[in-house]
C-alpha cells in the first residue's frame, strides 16, 4: 500500500498520502545522517522549555496531503504551532525498510498497510499505529492484463501471480482465493518488490498482480490491465495505517497528536478535491500522472477513506487480519497488534 498521509502510500491510500513509485530500499539508504529528533535551534517548543523539535518523515513526493503541505508551508505552520519542524529523510516507500528506520533510530514516522505492518510487528519493533485509514475499496485487487482469459480468481488456479512478500499483495491473493474456496497450494506466488513487478507483468512473465493504486494507476489508466477483484470483491481488510516511532511518541505526544489533527483534516480536503493534491511540485516527469491514469487516480481517491483515529471496530479488523496471517503461515503465530496501538484522543 499506500504512503503516510501522506508518508506509499497505502496505498489510493498510499497515494493519497504520498504518490511517488519510488526506489524499495530507499527509506533506509537515506536516512544516514538525518538530525537527531531533539535538536535545540533556540525557539520554543511550546512546553516553555528552549528546542525545537524535529521530527523525521519519509519525503512525500509530488502527490498528496504531505506533499501540498511541504510546498504551501501549512506543515510547517502546524507542527510550528507546538514547537516542531519536519526533517524530510530518504522517501516514501514500502513499510518494512521504514520500520526497521524507526527500530534503528533514524526516522520517526512511516506509513503502511496493516498487513505490512503484522509482518513487521513479528520482529521486535520500535513502533507504534496511531491513525487509521479504511481499507481501498476499488484501488487495490488482483491485476489481469487486458486480452487475459482470466475471467475471476477461480481462474487463477495452476497460473502465476505477482506479489510482495509479506504485503498488500500476498494478502489480497491469499485473501481472493480464500473468498473464492481456491486452495492456496493452487496459484503459485512468485515473489517481487512492487517496483520492479510492472516490468515483468507486462512481458507476462506472471499472469497476474496482486496490488495497489501506487502501482495499479498507470497500468489501468493506460489502458493494459483492469483488475479481476478489487477490494469489496475480496472483501479486504487491508487498512492504511500511519505509525510513529514507540520512543518519539513517549517524548513528544503534542507532536504526534498535530500531525495527526494535520492528517485527518487534510485527507478529508482531499477526498473532497483529489485533483488538487496531484502533481503538486510538476506536471511532468516520472512522478506525475496525466491523462487516463490522472482521471482513474482521481476515481479512487474520492472513493477512499480519510485518516482517522484507530476504534475498537478497526482493531477487530486488525486483529482478524493478524490471525488469517497465522492461518496462511505468513507469519508464524498470530502477532498482538493490539499491543502496538496508540490512541491518538487519550494520548498524552
Amino acid at each position: 500500500m499506500r504512503p503516510l498521509a501522506s508518508v506509499t502510500p497505502p496505498a489510493t491510500r498510499i497515494t493519497r498520502v504520498a504518490l511517488a513509485v519510488l526506489a524499495a530500499l530507499s527509506v533506509l539508504t537515506a536516512c544516514g545522517g538525518s538530525p537527531a529528533a531533539d535538536s535545540t535551534v533556540g525557539q520554543s517548543n511550546g512546553n516553555g522549555a528552549k528546542g525545537t523539535v524535529t521530527i523525521r518523515i519519509p519525503d512525500p513526493g509530488n502527490a498528496g496531503v504531505l506533499a501540498r503541505g511541504k510546498k504551501d508551508g501549512s506543515l510547517d505552520k502546524a507542527l510550528a504551532a507546538v514547537g516542531a519542524k519536519v526533517a524530510w529523510t530518504g522517501s516514501a516507500g514500502p513499510f518494512a525498510p521504514a520500520a526497521q528506520a524507526m527500530n534503528a533510530d533514524q526516522l520517526d514516522i512511516a506509513t503502511g498497510s496493516i498487513t505490512s505492518g503484522i509482518t513487521s510487528l513479528s520482529q521486535s519493533p520500535g513502533f507504534a499505529f496511531f491513525t487509521a485509514t479504511a481499507p481501498d475499496p476499488v484501488g487495490e485487487g488482483i491485476l489481469v492484463r487486458e486480452g487475459s482469459d482470466i475471467d475471476s480468481v477461480e481462474d487463477l488456479v495452476g497460473r502465476k501471480v505477482a506479489v510482495n512478500k509479506g504485503g498488500t499483495g500476498e494478502y489480497l491473493l491469499l485473501k481472493a482465493l480464500a473468498k473464492a474456496g481456491v486452495p492456496a497450494d493452487k496459484v503459485e506466488r512468485v515473489y517481487l518488490r512492487p517496483d520492479q513487478t510492472a516490468a515483468v507483468f507486462n512481458a507476462g512473465q506472471v499472469d497476474a498482480w496482486a496490488v495497489w493504486s501506487t502501482y495499479a494507476v498507470a497500468e489501468i489508466g493506460a489502458g493494459k490491465a483492469h483488475f479481476v477483484a478489487d477490494g469489496t470483491a475480496i472483501g479486504s481488510d487491508n487498512y492504511s495505517l500511519n505509525a510513529v516511532r514507540s520512543g518519539f511518541a513517549t517524548e513528544h505526544p503534542e507532536v504526534v497528536k498535530a500531525l495527526y489533527a494535520y492528517l485527518h483534516d487534510n485527507s478529508a480536503k482531499e477526498k473532497k478535491d483529489p485533483a488538487a493534491y496531484l502533481n503538486v511540485f510538476t506536471d511532468a516527469g516520472p512522478t506525475a500522472v496525466d491523462g487516463k491514469a490522472k482521471e482513474v487516480q482521481i476515481s479512487f481517491t474520492g472513493k477512499g477513506g480519510t485518516v482517522d483515529p484507530i476504534r475498537p471496530g478497526d482493531i477487530k479488523r486488525f486483529e482478524t487480519v493478524a490471525q488469517f496471517y497465522a492461518d496462511q503461515k505468513v507469519t508464524p503465530n498470530k502477532v498482538d497488534i493490539a499491543a502496538h496501538l496508540i490512541d491518538i484522543e487519550k494520548l498524552s
